[in-house]
């Protein structure tokens, strides 16, 4: 495919985690760089405080991403930036403005179209993250520990010459809990919706991304670039889409627009 740039209205992304080894630094940045937008929403969990808490890691690829980002809004782009819960030391901060970047609880965003959708990450309406802290801080754990598995079975698919697969959201979908909690999630969040009375809702948290109605709310996760590297944005008209980047960007993509750096994930493992 070409590497022409991609021209949208508004794109949502949300659960990047940088700062984690399992985060997709080097999709993300082929993505931002294939993309021109008018309003870009970071919806939660961008950095991963929870994780550098307990040890420092930070390639240079995450720092390039939040340097792309600052970049778009010194180049006009409407950065709005909602705080999740690993980065929830963000919230703090609701109201104020940092190069270019503006942080809110929330938001309310109109698309050209005429419909209203609430953005937020969305852990509030997780039932573990709100009264379980303990237990979140527990899965986490164990969803890091299957994120290294899922990037060490990527390294063997790309001396392959296959794709990018996610291991952690094949197992999202196959496993009868995962699946009823996140049921009860899209539920929950659909209610607030309602109680807003807006059309619809855009969150992440879940890293599962979804398009589909509920009740008469539009839902979509915008997903995360952990797992399955995707995006949601909205066209001139309004019409709002999923991106799969990772499935879209074959390595050999990804490898002609940037060098890999070691210890990245995509890197190849180095000679013995």
């Amino acid at each position: 495919m070409t590497d022409q740039v991609r021209r949208y209205r508004t794109v949502f992304i949300s659960d990047i985690h940088l700062g984690t080894k399992g985060c997709q630094a080097e999709l993300l940045l082929d993505f931002i760089r294939s993309i021109e937008c008018e309003t870009l929403y970071l919806v939660g969990d961008i950095i991963d405080g929870w994780k550098l808490k307990g040890g420092w890691f930070w390639p240079q690829a995450h720092n390039d991403v939040v340097q792309k980002v600052l970049r778009l809004a010194r180049k006009g782009t409407k950065v709005i930036y909602v705080p999740g819960n690993h980065d929830e030391f963000g919230r703090g901060f609701a109201g104020m403005k940092f190069g270019g970047v503006t942080v809110v609880k929330d938001a309310i965003h109109k698309t050209a179209d005429g419909r209203r959708f609430l953005v937020t990450h969305g852990d509030e309406f997780d039932g573990v993250v709100m009264h379980a802290r303990w237990l979140a801080f527990v899965g986490d754990w164990a969803y890091r520990t299957l994120l290294m598995l899922n990037t060490l079975l990527n390294r063997i698919r790309r001396r392959m010459g296959l794709g990018y697969w996610s291991l952690s959201a094949y197992l999202k979908v196959k496993v009868k809990n995962a699946l009823q909690f996140i049921e009860n999630y899209e539920e929950a969040i659909a209610e607030e919706a309602r109680r807003r009375r807006v059309d619809g809702v855009v969150c992440g948290h879940i890293h599962k991304a979804e398009m589909r109605d509920i009740g008469g709310v539009l839902y979509m996760n915008d997903g995360d670039w952990v797992e399955s590297c995707t995006a949601l944005v909205e066209h001139a008209d309004g019409r709002m889409e999923i991106l799969h980047w990772a499935k879209e960007r074959s390595w050999s993509t990804i490898d002609r627009r940037m060098p890999i750096p070691a210890g990245s994930g995509l890197a190849e493992p180095a000679a013995a």
